[in-house]
């Protein structure tokens, strides 16, 4: 994934956010997120210690209030800002075209994810259909070798089996979209669709298998 701000980029850019009004570093991280699309939400590992380094210029100071620290920018903060005017226009402008690659290979992540995980839908829905094809198979032999009473047992057996194949799955899809979020990713509309589609594929393929 590209970066969103070049070197030293970003601290003329939150110099810039608090020329507009004082901020604490929430607000600034917030800033930065609702202007990107959200696509680029920074840590306070990121935020801070430059914060620290433009008071140590003089550039901002720093008052408590309560339990948040409030910036502010300085007369010399606002005399850069003026000074690089030009500069800001070109990285708004460097900033619309990161925040669009950004949102290109999220959405083309998401495709391929769901593509794969279709595939695997597909694979697995097969797969069981070939299993429970084997297992009417050996119901039957063992129906007619040892009575009804081992069938049930293979029912009973294979019933756990698909508990259990749904739970991994279940718990796989949850960690990698979690873990897609946490990395500052989008989650569209469509792909939740697509991933409803795909299971109620599976479903209607699963229940034509049992009958």
């Amino acid at each position: 994934m590209p970066p969103v701000f070049s070197h030293g980029d970003l601290r003329l850019y939150l110099l810039n956010l608090l020329d507009e009004s004082p901020r604490h570093g929430y607000d600034l991280m917030q800033a930065l997120s609702d202007r990107t699309g959200g696509t680029y939400t920074p840590s306070a590992g990121t935020i801070y210690p430059r914060l620290s380094k433009l008071e140590e210029e003089g550039l901002v100071t720093k008052t408590v209030d309560g339990r948040k620290t409030v910036y502010a920018i300085t007369e010399a903060g606002r005399a850069e800002v003026a000074a690089r005017a030009h500069e800001l226009e070109g990285i708004e402008a460097g900033l619309a075209d990161s925040v669009r690659l950004i949102a290109d290979e999220v959405r083309g992540s998401v495709r391929e994810a769901m593509k794969s995980l279709r595939a695997d839908l597909a694979a697995s829905a097969q797969s069981e259909r070939d299993n429970a094809e084997r297992d009417r198979d050996d119901a039957r032999a063992s129906a007619s070798a040892s009575g009804w009473d081992e069938a049930r047992a293979s029912s009973r057996e294979q019933m756990r089996r698909a508990e259990a194949i749904l739970a991994e799955f279940r718990g796989t899809v949850r960690a990698d979209l979690r873990t897609h979020l946490a990395h500052g990713g989008q989650l569209a509309a469509d792909a939740v669709d697509d991933l409803s589609r795909a299971l109620d594929d599976t479903l209607a393929a699963l229940t034509r298998s049992l009958r």
